[in-house]
C-alpha cells in the first residue's frame, strides 16, 4: 500500500481531523504524526493535555495505521525517513505564516521524485469546531494554566521571547504575530507588561505615579483576549508589607512572574543611570522584600525575578555578582541584569562570570539600549530570557504622530490612508465573541 501522512498538532480530536482521516484512507495507509510539544509551542500554541495524551487520541482513532513524533514544525526528517507518498493536509496552510510549511513539504516531495503528491483537504468550518477550538482557547486563558506558562517554556526553548504590551489590543497583536523566516517560523512566548509603557499609554511619568489598581486593569485587559503567559514590571515593588499583597494578586489573576528592581525613593527610569538621583537598595533589605514575596505564595508556579541595578548605577561588576548571589539566597526565582551601554560587552561578561558559579538559575535581559546583540549570542552566554521592552510603544508614537501632522497639513485622510491598517485586518485581528 502507499502511504498517506498527515500531522497533528492538538488537543482535541474534531470533526475537522476526522474528515482528514478519511480522506488520507482513500489513498493508502495512514500515518499521523503528533507534533511535539516544543514544536507545537514554536509554531501555534501552549498544549493543554500532555503529549502522552496527545499521542493517545490520536492512537484511538480508526483508520490510523501508525502514530509517530514529528519533533519539528517543518517536515524534512519525517520525510526522508518515511517517504510517504501523499502527504495531506487541511487547506489552511495554502496562505499567511503556515504557507512555509507547505512549501517545505513541495520541495520535499519534488525532490524524491515518484510521482508523491500534496492533498489540500477543504478545511472544516462548523459551529462543534469553532466551539472545540474556542473551548482549548479559554483553557489556555484560565490562570492556572497560564500562571505556570513560563517555568514550563524555560525548560523548552532555548530562550524565552517576550514583548511589551499594554492594552488589548498589543496582547493580540503579541499572541498573533508569527513570521516564516529562513524556512522557519517563529512567535513571541510571552509579554511584558511595562511600567513605562502602561504609564506611557495613560499619559503619565514613569515614576509609579499609576497605582497597582489601575495597572491590574491592563492585566485584566490583556488576559481578556490572550493565552500567552505575562510577565509583570512591579518597579521596586513597594514596601515588603505591600509587596505581599501584589504577589498574592499577580498570582491570582494567572500572572507568571514579576520582576522588581533593587532601587528605593521615587522612582525614576533606569536609562537615566547616573543623570538623576537614584537610590539603591541594601542587599539586605531587598533580600527581605524578596523573601517576604517567596512566602506570600501560595503556588509553585509564580516566579519573583530580582532585577540588578548596580551596572546602571555604574557600582561595578562585583557589586552586581555579590547581589545576585544574595538574591538567589533569599529565594529569587530569576536574575535580571540590566545596562545603557549601547554594547553588550558588560551584561555578556556579567552572565559568563554569574553562569561559572550558578548554572541553573534563569538571567532576564532587556537589550534596549544595547540592541546590536542576537537572540542567539545571548543564549551562548547563558540568558533564559529576552525581554523586548518598549519596541511597541515606541514605534506606534512616530507612527501616530505623523499621520496626525498630515491630516492637518492636507486638511484630509487621503495622503494618509495607504500607510494605515485596513479595517477589516483589524476585524480579522479581534475576533468576534
Amino acid at each position: 500500500m502507499k502511504k498517506v501522512y498527515t500531522c497533528f498538532c492538538t488537543d482535541v480530536i474534531h470533526e475537522g481531523h476526522l474528515n482528514i482521516i478519511r480522506e488520507a484512507q482513500k489513498y493508502g495507509e495512514v500515518i499521523v504524526g503528533v507534533l511535539s510539544d516544543e514544536a507545537m509551542v514554536r509554531f501555534n500554541r501552549f498544549p493543554t493535555v500532555s503529549f502522552e495524551q496527545r499521542m493517545q487520541m490520536v492512537k484511538e482513532i480508526d483508520g490510523v495505521s501508525k502514530v509517530i513524533v514529528q519533533d519539528d514544525v517543518m517536515y524534512d526528517r519525517v520525510i526522508e525517513q518515511l517517504r510517504p507518498d501523499y502527504v495531506i493536509h487541511g487547506d489552511n496552510w495554502m496562505e499567511g505564516a503556515m504557507r512555509a510549511i507547505r512549501d517545505n513539504v513541495v520541495s520535499l516531495l519534488r525532490h524524491m521524485g515518484g510521482g508523491r503528491q500534496i492533498i489540500d483537504v477543504p478545511y472544516t468550518y462548523n459551529e462543534k469546531v469553532k466551539e472545540a477550538d474556542d473551548r482549548i482557547k479559554a483553557k489556555l486563558a484560565m490562570p492556572e494554566y497560564r500562571r505556570k506558562r513560563i517555568r514550563q517554556l524555560l525548560k523548552m526553548r532555548h530562550i524565552v521571547k517576550a514583548i511589551e504590551v499594554h492594552s488589548g489590543i498589543t496582547g493580540l497583536i503579541a499572541e498573533k504575530t508569527v513570521v516564516e523566516h529562513n524556512g522557519e517560523l517563529d512567535q513571541f512566548d510571552a509579554m511584558w507588561i511595562s511600567s513605562l509603557c502602561d504609564s506611557t499609554a495613560k499619559g503619565k511619568p514613569d515614576i509609579e505615579l499609576v497605582d497597582m489598581t489601575s495597572r491590574y486593569r491592563t492585566i485584566d485587559d490583556v488576559t481578556e483576549v490572550t493565552t500567552k503567559p505575562i510577565i509583570f514590571d512591579g518597579d521596586t515593588g513597594g514596601l515588603s508589607e505591600h509587596f505581599v499583597y501584589t504577589v498574592r494578586t499577580l498570582e491570582k489573576m494567572g500572572v507568571s512572574a514579576v520582576i522588581i528592581e533593587d532601587k528605593v525613593g521615587l522612582k525614576k527610569n533606569s536609562l537615566f543611570g547616573t543623570e538623576v538621583a537614584q537610590t539603591q537598595d541594601t542587599i539586605e533589605n531587598f533580600c527581605s522584600k524578596i523573601a517576604a514575596g517567596k512566602r506570600a505564595q501560595l503556588t509553585d508556579d509564580f516566579m519573583i525575578i530580582a532585577r540588578i541595578e548596580s551596572l546602571i548605577l555604574e557600582q561595578g561588576m562585583d557589586d552586581a555578582l555579590s547581589r545576585a548571589r544574595a538574591y538567589v539566597e533569599a529565594g529569587a526565582d530569576g536574575i535580571m541584569i540590566h545596562s545603557r551601554k549601547k554594547s553588550p560587552e558588560e551584561i555578556l561578561k556579567f552572565c559568563d562570570l554569574f553562569r561559572q558559579e550558578d548554572k541553573t538559575t534563569p538571567i532576564v535581559v532587556v537589550p534596549s539600549s544595547f540592541n546590536s546583540v542576537t537572540e542567539a549570542e545571548l543564549s551562548e552566554h547563558g540568558v533564559n530570557i529576552v525581554i523586548y521592552a518598549n519596541q511597541l510603544t515606541r514605534s506606534a508614537f512616530p507612527a501616530m504622530q505623523q499621520t496626525a501632522e498630515d491630516i492637518l497639513r492636507y486638511h484630509r485622510a487621503k495622503e494618509v490612508d495607504s500607510r494605515l491598517l485596513p479595517i477589516k485586518d483589524i476585524i480579522t485581528l479581534i475576533d468576534e465573541l
